[in-house]
């Protein structure tokens, strides 16, 4: 990073006087996005909405919200994350919502606690949209190039330098690189620098970044092959359809509008995986040229191999990329064989005998920044306006991207506008777990959500991410006003059902003659059971319709027909499964909910930032290091902490207690959250 010459004023009011100085030129932004993946979108138009003048930078205006892996959006707790960034305001269901070819929730045969939406993408419709929506947005700017150097007065960042010299004045910065910091793509020997295929990487800025004593690491992630439609043999696969309705990830508005396409399923053989285990030798994987960490849950096929010896066949799915191409992605199949590998191992499966490559599957190493340098507002420590979010923060997926960048946007405008940060609490929201997980938690392979990471998943469902987030939304300006109203129409709404169902008796008679539907399987939030064939229930019996609704084989759809009101039509279908869960799980639902409440007791026990664990003999030495390094905000977050025990907690305890200066239960969190 370059310094220019000292001025002590300098700040976010002193930029305009030490312009001429640094020789900066106009226009100065409050908000510099650097990066246009899917964490870049959603800051940047984030920072516009809240009022802040925002620059985008992309190295390439072309290829602003590339699907670089799997055109798809959601999935196992991903899907959670993108109802909540549209809870809060954000932009990736709305995209995800206008670009799908085919939508399923996951997990149906589960407890509602791990339903999760998911959608196959258009990838080309998808980056479209994306930019049409950044250029139509007022208060944003994008311009093509490359993020080189940062230029620092004292511990802020006041301009950022792009390649060629130019330097642009910036309030805060936020660095989105995803992959391309420093990407190096493999493909058997073969190794060629690279963000992604046919892309260079980015340069100049990890360096500019290890310069100020912030670690940079290596991780490696992977893409299959891509294979033109009109070569493959789709009878030997099993078709695989989406839901027959729907579900969108936006709130309250339906823009599912494109053909739904069928995806479709196989599996390896035996001859595959001998293909691939006689080729090991050329893999860069095994012959040590990829140094970087892959990710554990998605590992390439031959790593599958390997490490499930022991397993004759895995499975594949075979789904589309655009309505506007012949490309079909090979999930399943990510790997760095050299090409003729590839293609003898993927003709082995029933069905590609003919294949044909549109491009082969590549690996790519590339630099990331481990997030426990950062704090939980994802803003480098040391650091006063210098924000990280996306793949470069040691996550992978679009989802988690953008759940970061829409936070770091929330947070430097409220750096920038002197208020206090935005924190989401992991009892809030997935997108809290997420960031938790990330500057506590060491990492040793890139994170990915799940919703088994969610410690009170039943309270975090994806139905009801709009209750949970939508006020908050809405008290720091970035939820519509439109949307706004609807949600406070539709929480009346609520209220008037659970009078209903409160107030209302049913004959048993008036639900024999429903037809059985699926309903809500009556288990623990993720245990697997089978729907109930009929309706059993005592036909002279009359009772109120919540009591019914307790039933395993009753449904709130077939209460609601057995006594029907005129304003039922105002019910939409995230309204009915919400409250059905609630009802249905209420005593997992209460369970949960004091289990939150003992945890916000901790959590709101606040660890002073001067403290100096490095003194504190009562503590272990591994907790001396990573609570100095991590600084936790509260005694909850310290007990999250990787290497800090409950003995360690305990110390901490007591030693807040000794302390003469303040109680430690005298002082509460600052930070936003839903509950405020």
């Amino acid at each position: 990073m370059s310094h220019p010459p000292d001025n002590p004023g300098a700040g976010p009011g002193a930029l305009e006087a030490g312009r001429s100085t640094w020789n900066l030129p106009d226009p100065a932004y409050d908000l510099v996005v650097a990066g246009a993946g899917h964490a870049g979108i959603e800051a940047a138009l984030a920072g516009a909405r809240l009022g802040l003048r925002t620059l985008l930078v992309s190295m390439s205006l072309q290829t602003i919200g590339q699907m670089s892996c799997n055109p798809a959006i959601g999935g196992v707790g991903k899907g959670q994350l993108v109802r909540e960034i549209d809870a809060l305001g954000g932009e990736m269901g709305r995209l995800a919502d206008r670009a799908g070819l085919q939508f399923r929730m996951l997990n149906r045969s589960k407890g509602p606690a791990v339903w999760s939406p998911r959608a196959q993408s258009d990838k080309f419709r998808y980056a479209q949209l994306a930019t049409q929506t950044l250029s139509d947005q007022p208060g944003l700017d994008l311009r093509q190039g490359l993020v080189t150097d940062l230029v620092l007065q004292q511990d802020r960042v006041v301009a950022v330098e792009l390649a060629g010299g130019v330097r642009i004045r910036a309030g805060a910065v936020i660095v989105c690189a995803g992959t391309f910091l420093n990407g190096l793509l493999h493909v058997g020997a073969s190794r060629s620098p690279g963000g992604r295929a046919g892309e260079p990487p980015a340069l100049g800025l990890s360096e500019a970044l290890a310069r100020q004593g912030i670690e940079v690491r290596r991780y490696k992630t992977g893409t299959p092959p891509r294979v033109d439609r009109a070569s493959i043999r789709f009878d030997a696969f099993d078709e695989q359809w989406g839901d027959a309705k729907p579900a969108p990830f936006r709130f309250y508005e339906d823009l599912i509008s494109l053909p739904q396409q069928c995806c479709y399923a196989t599996w390896t053989t035996p001859r595959t995986h001998e293909i691939l285990s006689e080729n090991l030798h050329r893999s860069p994987l095994f012959t040590g040229r990829i140094e970087g960490t892959g990710p554990r849950y998605c590992p390439s096929v031959e790593d599958k191999v390997v490490r499930f010896a022991e397993k004759d066949r895995h499975q594949l799915f075979l789904e589309p990329e655009s309505l506007a191409g012949r490309e079909m992605y090979v999930n399943g199949f990510s790997t760095s064989m050299p090409e003729d590998v590839q293609l003898a191992a993927l003709r082995s499966v029933p069905g590609f005998e003919q294949a044909r490559f549109t491009r082969p599957g590549y690996a790519i190493e590339y630099d990331y920044f481990p997030a426990w340098q950062m704090d939980v507002t994802l803003r480098m420590r040391g650091l006063a306006n210098l924000f990280f979010a996306g793949q470069q923060n040691g996550t992978s997926g679009y989802e988690e991207a953008s759940a970061q960048g829409l936070l770091a946007a929330l947070n430097a405008a409220a750096l920038l506008d002197h208020r206090d940060p935005v924190i989401l609490g992991r009892d809030q929201a997935y997108i809290g777990v997420l960031l938790d997980d990330l500057v506590n938690k060491p990492l040793p392979e890139p994170y990915r959500m799940f919703t088994s990471r969610a410690e009170f998943r039943l309270l975090l469902r994806q139905d009801n991410a709009d209750q949970r987030l939508m006020p908050l939304g809405h008290r720091l300006g970035l939820l519509e006003q439109w949307r706004w109203e609807r949600f406070q129409v539709r929480q009346e709404t609520r209220t008037r059902l659970l009078d209903w169902l409160a107030q209302t008796a049913i004959n048993g008679r008036a639900l024999l003659s429903q037809e059985p539907e699926p309903q809500v399987p009556q288990a623990h939030d993720n245990q697997r059971v089978e729907p109930n064939p009929a309706v059993d229930v005592p036909a002279s019996t009359t009772q109120r319709a919540t009591e019914w609704l307790k039933r395993p084989e009753l449904t709130l759809h077939m209460l609601l027909q057995a006594a029907p009101e005129p304003w039922f039509t105002e019910l939409d279908d995230d309204l009915i499964t919400s409250v059905e869960v609630d009802i249905k799980y209420a005593g997992y639902v209460e369970r949960q909910r004091r289990a939150v409440e003992s945890f916000r007791r901790n959590e709101q026990v606040p660890l002073p930032e001067e403290l100096d664990y490095k003194s504190l003999a009562s503590l272990s030495t591994e907790a001396r290091e990573r609570l100095s390094l991590v600084r936790p905000r509260n005694l909850g977050q310290a007990s999250r902490v990787g290497g800090v025990n409950p003995t360690d907690i305990q110390a901490l305890w007591v030693h807040l207690q000794r302390r003469p200066q303040e109680s430690p239960s005298s002082t509460t969190e600052d930070a936003v959250t839903p509950s405020d």
